[in-house]
């Protein structure tokens, strides 16, 4: 993880929190991966699924992921950009600073 990223990977929204993530789908395993930046300077979300990018099969296995991850339920994780790309924004039903918490006590986000 670079810790030079830190959390701009999350920006609230409204009562919500939208999460700018990295997805490898057929990743071997479910898990976050911690914050990467990416060659135009944004910070990103690394992820990966076993699930292949067939059918929203991947889509639906890192929704799932993260609301696992956040103890929440699925229904409170939504793509809203980037359904058919590897770069996703993801709505999550949460406040933003509640999220952030929960991300960095998974060791994904630095603590601050």
């Amino acid at each position: 993880m670079n810790p030079a990223a830190g959390a701009g990977f999350l920006r609230a929204d409204g009562e919500g929190t939208l999460v700018f993530l990295r997805l490898t789908p057929r990743g071997g395993r479910d898990a976050l991966e911690g914050v990467e930046t990416l060659a135009d300077g944004r910070a990103v979300l690394m992820a990966r699924v076993r699930a292949v990018p067939e059918d929203g099969r991947a889509n639906a296995a890192i929704e799932k992921l993260l609301a696992q991850e956040l103890g929440l339920p699925a229904r409170a994780i939504r793509i809203v950009a980037g359904a058919t790309s590897r770069l996703k924004t993801i709505r999550i039903n949460e406040a933003y600073q509640d999220v952030q918490k929960k991300l960095a006590r998974r060791g994904v986000v630095p603590q601050g």
